[in-house]
């Protein structure tokens, strides 16, 4: 089982072309867990060690081995798109949710928040207009942390 304990450099991660490239696919909540066993897409067991405040992005390098190299894709995942129909509307939705502690991501003039029970009451409550989809979600911010 290759342990993983620090994203690897700039350096290392330059010129892959030569090397297989494997995938691990994690929603936005399994690039938030840094201490946990995976399985890639080519069947490697993997180990998440990474130290506390590492943020693992689409598309990031976790590993660069000899002949291999590890790479996150973002999941596909079931989210509420928010349709605001003036900027006012967007900064109120966007400061609800914030205050209840949801993340949120931007899609062009719509707003993106986890498909959650308590996301869809707020929204109706706000007569906001919304559908559920599935897509990527890669919230804005680095959420909440006292490290720093």
């Amino acid at each position: 089982m290759l342990v993983i304990e620090k994203l690897p450099g700039t350096d290392a991660c330059i010129n892959l072309t030569k090397h297989e490239r494997d995938t691990i696919v994690m929603t936005f909540e399994e690039r938030r867990w840094l201490r946990r066993k995976a399985t890639t897409a080519a069947g490697r067991a993997i180990a998440l060690a990474l130290p506390t405040g590492s943020r693992i992005d689409p598309g990031a390098i976790l590993a660069v081995e000899p002949n291999w190299y590890l790479q996150v894709e973002a999941a596909r995942e079931p989210v509420l798109v928010v349709y605001p129909e003036d900027r006012d509307m967007a900064i109120r939705v966007a400061f609800e949710v914030g205050n209840h502690h949801f993340p949120l991501a931007l899609d062009g003039k719509n707003l993106v928040v986890p498909d959650d029970t308590a996301m869809t009451q707020l929204l109706s409550r706000l007569d906001v207009p919304w559908e559920r989809k599935d897509i990527v979600f890669d919230p804005i911010g680095r959420g909440h942390s006292h490290d720093d």
